[in-house]
């Protein structure tokens, strides 16, 4: 679905061609990208599931990742995709793996969709992953991932070599930049269970150093409730409005900014 700027859908595409849409990512060109990230238990029979489809902006299909259908964990296969993101020069990044248990592994394709490398496994070292829920590249190339179960941002150059982990944001959901060198991290998961003194909401800071500035607390969060509640998905336009993204409530919310 596409918005304006008043919330109203002026275009949508993809209908019938996903059992659960979740990350999403427009490259450099309008295209738009999308995985499905069901899990395997709940994948029904037919050519839905466990892929990355590539639209024109026009809702034409351009190219499909994966097996449909079939989740697998060889090269030729996804389980449960969360998200993906496309590099300046047209390199293709897929987080492969909704869940602890999963293949969680970073894919790097070629913009032709030809596989190039792989990394990643379930753990807790640096450059592992539980949950590898969101993908975002910054102004300087870094690929960042929000390691959700971990409770840790990770960031990799696009070789895969793990430059810094970042604790401080909490159990991050989503991950977005915008164009002034600011980091947005979403997080809809901390609870007392899951990770216990931290609260649900989107943290704001500098995404060169980490530090963060600014806090937008989810009121409605309850931690007793460890199916998270709060925005999962985090983006920012270009007059500093941010847009949170909550899957259990079903509702995309505006945030607009009010101080410099």
């Amino acid at each position: 679905l596409k918005f304006n700027l008043d919330g109203e859908v002026v275009q949508s595409f993809g209908g019938g061609m996903f059992i659960w849409p979740h990350g999403i990512d427009v490259d450099a060109d309008g295209n738009v990208w999308v995985t499905d990230a069901v899990a395997a238990a709940r994948t029904p029979e037919g050519t839905r599931g466990h892929q990355v489809i590539k639209f024109s902006p026009e809702g034409e299909v351009l190219m499909t990742l994966g097996t449909p259908g079939v989740p697998g964990d060889d090269l030729d296969h996804f389980n449960g995709p969360s998200d993906v993101v496309v590099a300046d020069n047209g390199d293709i990044f897929v987080g492969d793996g909704h869940g602890d248990d999963t293949n969680n592994r970073v894919m790097k394709f070629a913009s032709d969709g030809s596989f190039l490398k792989t990394w990643g496994q379930t753990g807790y070292a640096p450059g592992e992953f539980r949950n590898l829920h969101a993908l975002a590249i910054d102004s300087t190339g870094r690929l960042f991932v929000g390691d959700r179960s971990n409770n840790r941002v990770q960031i990799f150059d696009q070789e895969g070599n793990v430059l810094a982990v970042w604790t401080q944001f909490g159990r991050p959901s989503g991950v977005s930049f915008d164009t002034h060198g600011r980091i947005y991290v979403a997080d809809s998961e901390s609870d007392d269970v899951q990770n216990p003194g931290w609260e649900m909401g989107i943290r704001i800071g500098d995404a060169q150093t980490g530090w963060i500035d600014e806090f937008i607390l989810y009121p409605w969060g309850d931690p007793r409730d460890t199916a998270g509640n709060g925005a999962e998905f985090v983006a920012v336009d270009r007059h500093g409005n941010l847009y949170g993204g909550e899957p259990r409530p079903r509702r995309l919310q505006k945030y607009v900014r009010v101080r410099p």
